[in-house]
């Protein structure tokens, strides 16, 4: 009987291990879903990187073109400095040209600050017409000038951090008078 006992439990055994042991598809299927979620992890971790690195270009776009409305503004008293001191600088009266003199510093010092934020001016005198930089107010005829050479500038444009934000508005050499 103690034989017949012993067997039985070793079917039972034999049978629960066998019930237990995860079938071939069951491994397939434990195989794919290991698969699919180291996929989807993939898909994540390069969706975050993209992500870190998409903000810190909104980041450094914010910080170099933040200021550009009020730097737009601040031209306009760009402008007035230099219509004063031209206004000014044809006067023979000795207190009225240090007077000019006075201006041309504040000037100066008002440009090379706007400088530090990343303001320049666009040279335009002399240089060909582009439509990226100047705006084309008048063409006239110039003895000596190429066609399309920018021979006036009416208002100077400005760039801010490589960006024009106020294109020059020039007058353009024609090649017919």
């Amino acid at each position: 009987m103690e034989q017949n006992d012993k067997l039985n439990n070793d079917k039972k055994a034999e049978e629960t291990t066998l019930e237990n042991e995860p079938t071939v598809e069951v491994l397939k299927e434990v195989k794919k879903e290991e698969v699919d979620y180291k996929a989807k992890y993939y898909y994540v971790a390069a969706e975050m990187d993209n992500y870190r690195k998409r903000m810190e270009r909104e980041k450094e776009n914010l910080l170099k073109f933040g200021n550009e409305r009020v730097i737009s503004d601040l031209l306009d008293v760009a402008d007035n400095f230099d219509r004063t001191i031209g206004m000014l600088k044809g006067d023979t009266d000795q207190k009225m040209k240090n007077v000019v003199i006075g201006l041309d510093m504040v000037q100066k010092q008002f440009l090379d600050t706007m400088g530090k934020h990343g303001l320049t001016p666009i040279q335009s005198i002399g240089k060909e017409f582009d439509p990226n930089f100047h705006e084309a107010v008048a063409q006239e005829y110039a003895e000596g000038k190429k066609p399309n050479e920018v021979i006036k500038e009416f208002q100077k444009g400005y760039c801010l951090n490589g960006r024009v934000i106020r294109a020059s508005k020039v007058v353009v050499s024609s090649d017919k008078q």
